[in-house]
């Protein structure tokens, strides 16, 4: 692999601000004209892909940014999510807001959170189960049918 010319090597760094490539090789100093062809030339080009997931990697590394991290998060908004937070009524005896005695809470956070989570222990993977027999008895003769074969052979 040889090594990458300045402009791809910018276009590398600029491809991580948005993952817009046609915009990267414009901000790269490709002609605004041919960026579009430009970048689409570049992603396919494996050195400047590698280099892309080389700057990714530092990216993640550098911001500390780890799977445990991710998933610490998500459990401290699930959390946040599941707080039953009172239901708040006017009372126009006291001029202010009361609690109604009811409670809620976030069911939709919790619920993608719980399904991120879900899913970064493998816990939803599609499976399809298929048992069945087939027979193939009446396909035959219908085919034999269609060849002309005679029952007799």
């Amino acid at each position: 692999m040889g090594a990458l010319t300045p402009k791809q090597e910018r276009f590398c760094a600029e491809y991580l601000v948005d993952y817009n490539a046609t915009q990267a090789a414009i901000r790269a100093g490709y002609s605004e004209k041919t960026a579009g062809s430009a970048a689409s030339r570049m992603l396919k080009n494996v050195e400047v892909l590698a280099r892309v997931r080389e700057m990714q990697k530092d990216k993640i590394e550098k911001l500390c940014v780890t799977s445990d991290f991710v998933v610490m998060k998500l459990l401290e908004t699930l959390a946040q999510c599941m707080a039953a937070v009172p239901v708040m009524e006017w009372s126009a005896e006291e001029h202010k807001k009361v609690p109604s005695g009811e409670f809620q809470f976030d069911s939709r956070g919790a619920t993608k959170c719980l399904e991120l989570i879900g899913k970064h222990l493998g816990m939803f993977e599609d499976k399809v189960n298929v048992n069945a027999s087939v027979n193939t008895g009446q396909l035959d003769q219908i085919l034999a049918q269609l060849r002309g074969d005679t029952p007799d052979g």
